[in-house]
């Protein structure tokens, strides 16, 4: 039987991607002696908020996801950040890989909303590993489960994913509105002539002030 360790070495923003991502860097060791021919390995990424200190700031914006600081010991529950799957080559002893995983800017998606409420310091996640294992036995190729008790904790600092989400989005910020609200917002923007979409926003919030003052 073959005995796999795994572990992340390095994570950081992929700079030529075609979308924000960012990629760990994964060791994966082989502690039995054993020849690996492939492994096809499938991983997923749990946030574990539970794992780190908030700041008052921080858990402002965090309300809309664990409520009150006061209820956190019941709602500061692990979050689904990404699950994908890659292969490994052959190895013996050890080899490492890349395991890019795209990143969503859309603060409708837990995962986002949690890293961008985060000003700085580091996000505690879970690497949790499946899939199957290939060897070579005495009849021929041998086929492996990853145990399911394989898994690896991470840090990833917050500077990563914003920067990631820098690269594509730089000095911006997305949200999502219902197709009828864009439209009256794109007859609004073209009425008044405006140029940008930040500044249709602001003539309506001047607008609104305007008229509570």
């Amino acid at each position: 039987m073959t005995e796999l360790v795994f572990d992340c070495v390095d994570v950081r923003a992929e700079r030529w991607a075609a979308a924000p991502t960012v990629r760990f860097r994964l060791k994966v060791s082989e502690t039995s002696g054993a020849r690996i021919h492939a492994v096809a390995l499938r991983c997923q990424l749990r946030i574990e908020p539970q794992r780190r200190r908030y700041s008052d700031a921080e858990a402002e914006r965090l309300l809309d996801l664990f409520g009150e600081r006061s209820r956190w010991g019941e709602t500061l529950k692990p979050l689904q950040f990404a699950e994908l799957s890659v292969m490994l080559p052959g190895f013996q002893g050890s080899t490492e890989a890349d395991l890019p995983v795209p990143c969503t800017y859309d603060f409708e998606v837990a995962s986002a909303k949690y890293f961008d409420a985060l000003s700085d310091g580091e996000v505690p996640l879970l690497l949790l590993f499946s899939g199957t294992v290939f060897t070579r036995g005495r009849s021929g190729v041998m086929v492996e489960r990853v145990p399911w008790d394989k898994e690896a904790a991470c840090r990833m600092p917050v500077r990563v994913w914003r920067e990631a989400m820098e690269l594509h989005f730089p000095g911006t910020a997305w949200i999502r509105v219902r197709r009828e609200t864009f439209e009256a917002l794109h007859r609004f923007k073209s009425h008044r002539a405006l140029p940008t979409w930040d500044d249709a926003l602001e003539a309506l919030l001047e607008g609104a002030e305007e008229s509570t003052a």
